[in-house]
């Protein structure tokens, strides 16, 4: 798990301000979309325990320290009670409060603040799916609380290039506005990928939902269910799309920091964040309409069906287009792991390959992450390993006509549908 290594959140975010004033002007309510790719609850804490009540550690674990978390913060995370503890009301209550400096040691000196940073980074991952938490934010100047997600694979791949989901954050001196931002190589700190809602009343003034809705090649972020941000790898400029991978969630409040600034006389203390509930949904692929059994994958430009040759389940099989028909070489089935299969084995790109060209075989399911694809609701059936479709080689419309990954280019021998 994480230890109590600094991890920059938004390395010289003050460039944020600049960056998205724009979008933090009040904006228009779009109507939420059918969200059809979540699936069930796949974790949960409703933060029901008796006031006084420890963090739950099989849910929960702790950061601890006053490093300035890569952003010059002035807390000093603990684990204790006072600074994270249940109300028994149904909340979860982080608490930033004011101390004698002398009893918290930074490595700049003295920290006159606690708070607490709580991770599920040894308890929970997932890749894809709905991150939901209901938050009644703290306020004041120089607080910063902030609800969002680190790639699991922090410790080997290092930061930005595990990736970041800012799913909440919200500046003191700004009460009325939440950010939602990806950091990633070459798209982080001040010029990571924001978008932001401005409301009305402060957000501090009453419970709020906060959520990202997390696909294969999309992100889409929600205030109280009204959709304010999305990003796809189009928005990139170029650089790596690094969200198809397991990510934990974080919950915290800084106090002060280069982005949202320091506490002044006008800060009171101590500032809570409730958290009535945070829930995860699970990712249902091919657009949320799982199969019940198997289903045929039929091609838009030919009208055949992705077919496993002469019925031979054999390992290293190259799939092909074939006359519908309703023999078990066409009967596949989208697998909760994410995997597609058919007689007992697994689409497969040849060798875990990603570059365009690599043949789509049929494979003993081996749990390798290359084994995973998702039928999205345009029709794409994309390797989420490799980012690319699933397409017929030259395009050819006829029978025995092989698949290969390639770009996804919204033509009609990239498109699948179910039937």
């Amino acid at each position: 798990m994480l230890t109590t290594r600094p991890v920059p959140r938004s390395l010289v975010r003050a460039a944020v301000a600049l960056v998205t004033l724009a979008a933090a002007l009040v904006l228009p309510a779009q109507a939420e979309p059918a969200s059809a790719a979540i699936g069930g609850i796949t974790w949960q804490d409703e933060f029901n325990s008796s006031a006084g009540t420890p963090v739950d550690q099989n849910r929960w674990r702790f950061d601890t320290g006053g490093g300035g978390w890569g952003n010059n913060e002035r807390q000093y995370y603990t684990n204790s009670t006072s600074n994270a503890v249940h109300d028994g009301q149904g909340n979860l209550v982080i608490t930033a409060r004011k101390e004698n400096p002398a009893n918290y040691q930074c490595h700049y000196g003295r920290c006159e603040y606690t708070s607490a940073r709580l991770l599920t980074a040894a308890t929970f991952t997932q890749a894809y799916g709905r991150f939901e938490a209901r938050i009644k934010i703290p306020r004041g100047q120089g607080i910063w609380p902030a609800f969002w997600m680190l790639g699991n694979d922090m410790g080997s791949a290092g930061w930005p290039a595990a990736g970041e989901i800012d799913i909440m954050e919200n500046i003191g001196r700004e009460p009325n506005t939440v950010y939602g931002t990806v950091h990633g190589p070459g798209y982080s700190g001040g010029g990571g990928i924001t978008g932001s809602r401005t409301i009305g009343q402060p957000l501090a003034d009453t419970f709020h939902t906060y959520r990202v809705d997390w696909e294969p090649n999309l992100i889409v972020w929600y205030l109280d269910g009204v959709e304010y941000h999305r990003v796809d790898p189009a928005r990139l400029g170029g650089n790596r799309w690094v969200y198809d991978h397991p990510f934990f969630m974080i919950l915290n409040v800084a106090v002060g920091g280069n982005w949202p600034g320091y506490p002044d006389g006008s800060t009171q203390f101590p500032q809570q964040m409730l958290v009535d509930y945070v829930r995860v949904s699970g990712y249902v692929p091919g657009g949320g309409n799982p199969p019940s059994g198997t289903t045929r994958l039929r091609g838009a430009q030919s009208g055949r069906c992705i077919d496993i040759p002469s019925a031979n389940p054999v390992d290293g099989a190259k799939l092909q287009i074939w006359d519908c028909n309703t023999s078990a070489a066409q009967a596949w089935t989208f697998a909760s792991d994410g995997t597609v299969r058919a007689m007992g084995k697994c689409m497969d790109p040849a060798w875990a390959g990603t570059a365009n060209g690599t043949e789509v075989n049929l494979v003993t399911c081996n749990g390798n992450p290359a084994q995973r694809f998702t039928l999205s609701g345009a029709g794409d059936l994309v390797n989420i390993s490799a980012n690319r479709c699933v397409d017929v080689r030259d395009q050819n419309p006829n029978n025995g006509g092989k698949l290969h990954l390639w770009d996804c280019l919204g033509v009609s021998s990239q498109k699948w549908s179910r039937f």
